[in-house]
């Protein structure tokens, strides 16, 4: 039962990504391979080799790829028996002892759940709304690949065809002239490029005095008044709850127009240089509308920000979030590429052995000896900007990253090939493909499985540590390394290496508790007694 579930939802996950493919839209994790295929120009082609699955102008055949695969999986589940996918006793105690060991099983629950919440990718994080109903009409921005023009939602002006700012309608749904309803995701900000206006909490006016937040404490500090699209109006300096100094104001346009300076509450002298009066001016936000804000780095839990944002400007609990989806990719799209490397050459040194043996490993020594830094910063300073992203950098890694393994798979080669089954499969004709793959490869499986868990910590490591450095992704990828270095630099803003910091460490981990729990699991001489 468990087996055709999982096979109806592969085929089903398949046929939606193709279909919202043709269509438009822009399903969580689902359409991501087509994203890559528009972001990595090779993997995508001409209209010409297949038109019929051309959306824009292109054949993204990388994504197209990834359903077929998807599909061929589900269908491959579907027809196979149940009795033929059943582990085999010994991998079925390992099994049983792996649930035993607490650490690593409740660890492996608990990276799944968050790698089920990065796969919610746009519904649970993201700048633009879920769902919007204007005029009778029902619009989902977040799921439709397509930008949706401002004056879709009534906006007009500059805003009509620009992409609306969904955070301002969610604001103002309900009220005449803009959308009924508006429903964003959970976190309404992108990990990247979205820098949010300044946060601010408003100031209790009592008696003719401004108090702090609290409304106990006579606010010492910048007050300030602010338009409604979040703009700074007028800035002015309070000492114990009364202006006491300077006073700067601003109009829309953000042009300086006036200036002012107070003494214990009273006006000493002004300047306006402004169009119409000073009062008009003045007018423009309403008085006792003062509020504190929080210039970028901003503490957590100001505005809607549960962990405040980074010097740019942006969310940190969004950019972490899109953290954690760029090393989860990074690392489904690494770790099948350095393990065909490393199994197809480890198997064949193994098996061959003689010179070939003896010149890969000489390749493997030359390879590994390259400094691995100056090899990144040389191909960064080559290679141009708009070539660099996420697939540069992973097959910088997979150069190295794929001869650690050979050894290990090289030895248990050379000792599975002198067992009988090898023999008697050679007499009976058996090639060297088929007794490599369908012999020797199924007896690698606890090599593989031990190593996949610390393989994902290296990756999410190398990334990091990379982008510390700055020699990683460009800035349109959120990264816990960038991040990382930007709190560092700013030690006067702990949260933002705090969070990053408990980000990175704490993911290691759980990756590195589900690696010891399956060496352990499956160490022989856990199985094994002596007499």
């Amino acid at each position: 039962m468990t087996k055709n579930l999982i096979a109806l939802l592969l085929i089903l996950a398949a046929l939606l990504g193709a279909l919202g493919e043709l269509h438009g839209w822009l399903l969580p994790t689902l359409s991501w391979p087509f994203t890559v295929s528009r972001e990595v120009p090779f993997l995508s082609c001409s209209e010409r080799l297949a038109p019929y699955l051309a959306v824009d102008e292109r054949v993204h055949w990388f994504g197209w790829l990834s359903m077929l695969i998807l599909l061929l999986c589900g269908l491959y589940l579907l027809v196979r028996r149940t009795s033929s996918l059943r582990l085999p006793p010994k991998y079925a105690k390992q099994v049983e002892h792996f649930r035993k060991i607490r650490r690593g099983y409740w660890s492996l629950v608990v990276f799944g759940v968050i790698m089920l919440l990065a796969a919610l990718d746009q519904c649970l994080v993201g700048k633009r709304a879920l769902f919007v109903v204007y005029d009778g009409n029902w619009y989902s921005p977040a799921l439709t690949r397509a930008v949706i023009p401002g004056n879709t939602f009534g906006l007009t002006g500059a805003e009509a065809q620009a992409e609306a700012d969904y955070r301002i309608l969610k604001e103002r749904a309900g009220q005449p002239g803009w959308p009924d309803v508006v429903i964003m995701p959970l976190v309404p900000y992108d990990p990247t490029m979205d820098a949010v206006p300044f946060p601010s909490d408003p100031l209790v006016w009592r008696d003719g005095v401004l108090y702090d937040v609290d409304g106990e404490t006579p606010y010492n500090g910048l007050a300030c008044r602010l338009y409604k699209d979040g703009q700074m109006h007028l800035r002015q300096r309070y000492r114990k709850g009364l202006a006491d100094g300077s006073t700067q104001g601003w109009l829309r346009n953000r042009r300086e127009v006036y200036s002012a300076t107070y003494k214990e509450g009273k006006l000493v002298s002004e300047h306006y240089r402004g169009p119409k009066q000073v009062s008009d001016f003045l007018a423009l936000t309403k008085a006792g509308s003062e509020c504190k804000v929080y210039y970028h780095p901003a503490p957590p839990l100001t505005g809607n920000h549960l962990l405040g944002t980074n010097s740019q400007g942006a969310d940190i609990l969004a950019y972490l979030y899109g953290g954690l989806q760029v090393n989860i990719k990074a690392a489904l799209l690494y770790l099948p590429v350095i393990y065909f490397i490393g199994l197809t050459m480890g198997m064949l040194m193994g098996y061959f052995g003689g010179k070939f043996d003896l010149v890969t490993q000489r390749i493997i020594e030359i390879i590994s000896q390259l400094p691995f830094l100056f090899v990144v910063m040389i191909v960064s300073d080559f290679v141009p900007l708009q070539m660099r992203g996420l697939f540069l950098i992973l097959s910088l890694l997979a150069l190295f990253g794929w001869m650690h393994m050979t050894y290990l798979v090289r030895a248990a080669t050379m000792k599975e090939k002198t067992r009988d089954y090898v023999a008697a499969a050679k007499v009976m004709g058996a090639g060297t493909a088929h007794i490599l793959l369908r012999h020797i490869l199924p007896n690698l499986r606890g090599i593989v499985v031990t190593l996949v868990p610390f393989s994902v910590a290296s990756v999410i490591l190398a990334l990091a540590s990379l982008d510390y450095l700055g020699f990683g992704l460009p800035d349109s990828y959120a990264s816990w390394g960038r991040l990382l270095n930007d709190g560092l630099s700013k030690l006067s803003s702990p949260w933002i290496v705090s969070s990053a910091f408990m980000a990175l460490v704490g993911t290691l981990l759980i990756v590195t508790f589900i690696g010891e729990s399956i060496r352990e699991a499956t160490d022989p001489r856990r199985h094994s007694y002596y007499e």
